[in-house]
């Protein structure tokens, strides 16, 4: 655990001046013996990275391996109805030297944090910095990356803060991960877990088979190793679905005590939006908190919600949902009206029974699926009967489909059918 100094903020009362949090965290930092920036070094270790500087962006091409930067700390993010909430997350910091992460790749969390995706027999390095809570300069938090589901990590890269090493503000690790098995997971800060959570810092993770490539049942793309075709798809989409409590943000943007027993998830998410913010195709941006440092465009400070969740595809075409649930109040139930869904998975396992050889399918035809908090659903959805238009992804669960107190939010994209 750690302590949280009380300050009394004035003005908007959402942000100190720059020149304030600059002497603040230096008063701090000398109070409790905490190096300063001028101190710090960030490694970052990849076997991509030849010329050593940290920069992933123009590495050498190494078979099976990948490499990815990112940083932990905070930001903003504005809501579908023009409220903005202060968050702790991730951001991609791949493209930066090392020497500018703990300058340029701060007060940019991203939610939801960036996608990782990788397959199945590569080896990921992923190195995480923490850069510190630009906003709450006397928050001291370590944060950790926890693979969720992941099936045989090292237990020092597990990301669990009592059995891991969590990472201090201005330090850094770079996890080890060997990705022996393909399906749809996530990942998430597992240190105070409810409270980072709560907070933003959580993403999508996805693994693809060695299958892929190859030309079964009229597919190359595959969720598993199927051997047969039988999970092969057209086009993908990973949407995760998250909640946050705006008074729980507010608190800790204002240095409140934190109301975990009176928690609610007012603001819906997936993929980090409401709707109709949901709908935005990519590359498309919903307007920038006025509090973030970040704007859309800027190739180096990205917007703080850049995953959309509109889902396009041509009729005909097999579309695999990857959906994840990391909320941590509620179950939520999912629906498609008008479109066959089908459950080919289930927490990154493929729904086949045990047999000889190829087993037998035990694939879910249905119209809802339901997740709790830590689970994930391979969902295929049928277009071949479908006419052209559009059609909606919900919640069934109505008080889901609003952002706070205003209506027609929350849990709900468009699936445009070409």
């Amino acid at each position: 655990m750690y302590s949280r100094l009380h300050f009394t903020q004035t003005g908007s009362g959402t942000m100190m001046s720059s020149k304030c949090r600059y002497f603040l965290a230096a008063a701090v930092a000398a109070l409790f013996g905490v190096p300063g920036i001028a101190g710090a070094e960030v490694l970052v270790q990849c076997p991509e990275d030849i010329d050593g500087d940290g920069n992933l962006s123009n590495n050498a091409d190494i078979p099976n391996v990948q490499c990815k930067h990112l940083t932990a700390g905070d930001g903003y993010i504005r809501m579908a109805d023009g409220r903005e909430l202060y968050i702790f997350s991730f951001s991609n910091a791949s493209n930066l030297d090392a020497d500018q992460v703990l300058s340029e790749g701060v007060f940019r969390a991203n939610s939801a944090a960036p996608t990782i995706v990788t397959k199945e027999g590569e080896e990921l390095y992923l190195t995480v910095t923490n850069v510190g809570t630009f906003n709450r300069p006397d928050l001291f938090d370590p944060h950790t990356v926890h693979y969720h589901g992941f099936p045989n990590a090292s237990a020092i890269f597990d990301g669990l803060p009592e059995s891991a090493v969590s990472i201090n503000q201005q330090a850094s690790i770079t996890y080890y991960y060997n990705n022996i098995e393909p399906g749809t997971y996530m990942f998430h800060c597992h240190v105070e877990a409810t409270e980072h959570m709560q907070m933003g810092m959580l993403g999508n993770l996805y693994v693809k088979p060695a299958q892929d490539g190859q030309s079964l049942g009229g597919y190359t793309q595959f969720v598993y190793n199927d051997e047969d075709g039988s999970t092969g798809y057209d086009v993908e989409y990973a949407i995760q679905l998250q909640a946050m409590d705006g008074d729980f943000h507010d608190a800790s943007r204002d240095t409140q005590p934190l109301p975990f027993a009176e928690m609610i998830d007012e603001y819906p998410t997936l993929n980090g939006r409401g709707y109709p913010d949901t709908t935005l195709p990519p590359g498309v941006y919903p307007p920038q908190a006025a509090d973030s440092s970040c704007q859309p465009g800027n190739a180096t400070c990205p917007s703080s919600q850049p995953i959309s969740s509109l889902i396009t595809a041509n009729q005909g075409d097999r579309v695999l949902l990857r959906l994840s649930n990391l909320g941590v109040v509620k179950h939520y139930t999912i629906t498609v009206l008008g479109i066959p869904m089908q459950v080919v998975g289930h927490g990154a396992r493929m729904l086949r029974g045990a047999g000889q050889g190829v087993g037998e399918n035990v694939f879910r035809d249905t119209n809802v699926v339901t997740l709790g908090g830590g689970e994930s659903a391979d969902v295929m959805l049928d277009t071949s009967q479908v006419a052209p238009g559009t059609y909606f992804l919900y919640a069934t669960n109505l008080n889901s489909l609003s952002n706070n107190n205003e209506d027609f939010g929350g849990y709900m994209t468009e699936i445009v059918i070409n």
